[in-house]
C-alpha cells in the first residue's frame, strides 16, 4: 500500500514545481510571452504530453520539448548588444529568406532579439537566452527608457514637439509622455526618449504630424550604448553592465 504523503512533503513538492513559461524562458529558448503562444499552439510538450494549459507547472527534472526538440531548464546565459544596420530583420528566421540580425553574430547558443526594431531602424538591438530578463526589460510596468535619434524630411514644427511630448492618440490608444530635443542648428534632426515600446512608436508619432522619417537611430538602451562599435558589429555585455539591467528590473 502506497504511504500517503505528509503536508510538510506535500508543500516541499509544491515549492519545487515551476510555472511551464518560466521553465522555458529560464532555459533560453524564448521570451515568457513567446513561451505562452508555444504552449497555446500546442506544440509544447511535457512527458511526451500535449499541454495547453498556461497555468500549468511542473518538475524542475520533467523532459520538455518544443516541436519534438527537447529543452534544459539550466543553460549558461547570453547577453549581446548588436549595433543593427538597415535591411536586417530584427527576428530568430524570415520565411521569405530575408537578413535577419541573427545572420549577424555567431555564437554558440541561441539566442533572440529582446524586442524588435523595424527593418529600415537601425542601431542598439539587445540578444539574449535570458527569458525572464527578456520579459522584464520588454514589460512596460519597468519603464525602460530607449532613446533614438530621428532625422525627418522637414523642419518640425515646436508646437508638435509640444503635442508628442505630452502624449498622443495612435490606433492602439495613447501615447506615454516623452522627453524631446531638437537639433539647435538642424529643425529636421530631433532626439526622443520614451519608456514604452509600441510596434513602429516612434515613426507612427511623428508621421501622425505628416512628417516623413528618414532616419532612425536607436543611440541608447536602459543607458546601454553602441558607442565604439561599428554598424553590423556585435559585443558582449560586461558583468557590469548585467547586473545594472537586472537591478533596473528588479532582478
Amino acid at each position: 500500500m502506497k504511504q500517503k504523503k505528509t503536508s510538510s512533503e506535500q508543500q516541499i513538492i509544491k515549492d519545487r514545481l515551476i510555472r511551464l513559461n518560466k521553465y522555458i524562458a529560464d532555459s533560453g529558448y524564448c521570451s515568457r510571452r513567446k513561451a505562452d503562444e508555444l504552449i497555446s499552439a500546442g506544440v509544447v510538450k511535457v512527458d511526451g504530453r500535449i499541454t495547453i494549459d498556461l497555468g500549468t507547472k511542473i518538475e524542475p527534472d520533467a523532459l520538455v520539448t518544443i516541436n519534438g526538440d527537447p529543452i534544459s531548464h539550466i543553460i549558461q546565459h547570453r547577453y549581446i548588444i548588436l549595433n543593427k544596420p538597415k535591411d536586417y530583420i530584427t527576428t530568430t528566421s524570415d520565411e521569405q529568406g530575408r537578413k535577419t540580425v541573427m545572420d549577424l553574430i555567431n555564437v554558440s547558443v541561441r539566442v533572440f532579439p529582446v524586442g524588435r526594431l523595424d527593418r529600415n531602424t537601425t542601431g542598439l538591438l539587445l540578444l539574449t537566452n535570458d527569458g525572464e530578463l527578456a520579459n522584464r526589460l520588454m514589460h512596460p510596468k519597468y519603464e525602460v527608457e530607449k532613446v533614438y535619434e530621428v532625422g525627418l524630411n522637414k523642419n518640425i514644427d515646436f508646437n508638435h514637439c509640444k503635442e508628442i511630448s505630452e502624449g498622443i492618440e495612435l490606433e492602439d490608444g495613447k501615447t506615454s509622455p516623452c522627453e524631446l530635443f531638437v537639433n539647435t542648428k538642424d529643425h529636421t534632426q530631433v532626439t526622443i526618449s520614451i519608456k514604452e515600446g509600441k510596434n513602429r512608436e516612434v515613426r507612427r508619432m511623428f508621421e501622425a504630424f505628416g512628417y516623413e522619417v528618414k532616419k532612425l537611430h536607436r543611440k541608447f538602451y536602459a543607458n546601454l550604448n553602441v558607442s565604439g562599435l561599428l554598424r553590423g558589429k556585435y559585443r558582449y555585455l560586461t558583468r557590469e553592465e548585467i547586473s545594472h539591467l537586472k537591478r533596473l528590473v528588479g532582478l
